[in-house]
């Protein structure tokens, strides 16, 4: 059986019982003094490493970031979880989802892994672009909202969801894969497991050390909170419904 070596990418978000608030320029979403933590779909792609690596077809699972010095916080989480050790590429910039895919194709070039595994998008930009471009820069095979992965006979298996039920794909490796909500359900970082982190490695240096400019390929005019919805009503009738229908909704 072959044995990969893993990376997965992980990014530092808004923590996703935190509600988000607008800042009253209009300028961007407020971060300060606000809760953060790591990418919930990154998560995943974390615990399903470390599930690959528990099984025996994985030597190695290493975790990278980009971001400011205090998203070291969310490489100690993801160590914690079970990751064997970390880089941090420092940067105080909005990277851009190419920008990103560049950096990881350096870090590729630095690890030779067999398997990247990344959120299929994060909470924050949204954007589902990441892995698509990393897998397009590096020309390897891409698999995306994976529910199921598993090695089989050398070949990289992933099981995805479409409209029309599961697909399974099979792909030689190295290979990109995004991760979907479905694949697995990440674990608790024990206490035992969480001291453990702080002595595992930790790899920070500049994000410049990569060589990629990080140009902006885009440029954030401004964020607004959406409308406040209207409270419900009740109506007496099927009568009284297709009339507010028909007069006030003007959608029969």
């Amino acid at each position: 059986m072959r044995v990969m070596k893993l990376l997965v990418a992980v990014k530092r978000v808004l923590d996703y019982n935190v509600k988000v608030r607008v800042k009253s320029d209009g300028s961007d979403v407020e971060l300060a003094n606000v809760k953060m933590g790591i990418n919930p779909f990154c998560e995943i792609a974390v615990e399903e490493g470390v599930r690959l690596r528990e099984a025996g077809v994985a030597s190695e699972l290493v975790v990278v970031t980009f971001g400011p010095e205090a998203a070291a916080e969310q490489l100690r989480h993801a160590l914690a979880l079970g990751a064997d050790r970390a880089r941090h590429y420092v940067t105080g910039e909005t990277l851009t989802p190419l920008t990103v895919a560049r950096a990881l194709q350096q870090v590729c070039e630095l690890e030779q892994p067999d398997l990247v595994l990344l959120g299929k998008q994060s909470i924050d930009s949204d954007n589902n672009q990441v892995g698509q471009m990393l897998a397009a820069l590096n020309d390897w095979p891409l698999a995306t909202f994976a529910s199921a992965i598993k090695l089989v006979e050398g070949e990289l298996q992933v099981t995805r969801e479409i409209d029309g039920g599961l697909e399974t794909l099979g792909m030689p490796l190295p290979a990109v894969v995004t991760v979907d909500l479905r694949l697995n359900e990440p674990r608790f970082a024990s206490l035992p497991n969480i001291m453990k982190a702080k002595r595992k490695p930790l790899e920070s240096a500049p994000f410049t050390a990569l060589g990629v400019e990080p140009a902006a390929q885009t440029r954030l005019l401004g964020v607004m909170a959406p409308a406040a919805r209207s409270a419900g009503i009740m109506v007496g009738s099927v009568d009284e419904l297709l009339d507010k229908l028909k007069h006030e909704v003007k959608v029969l």
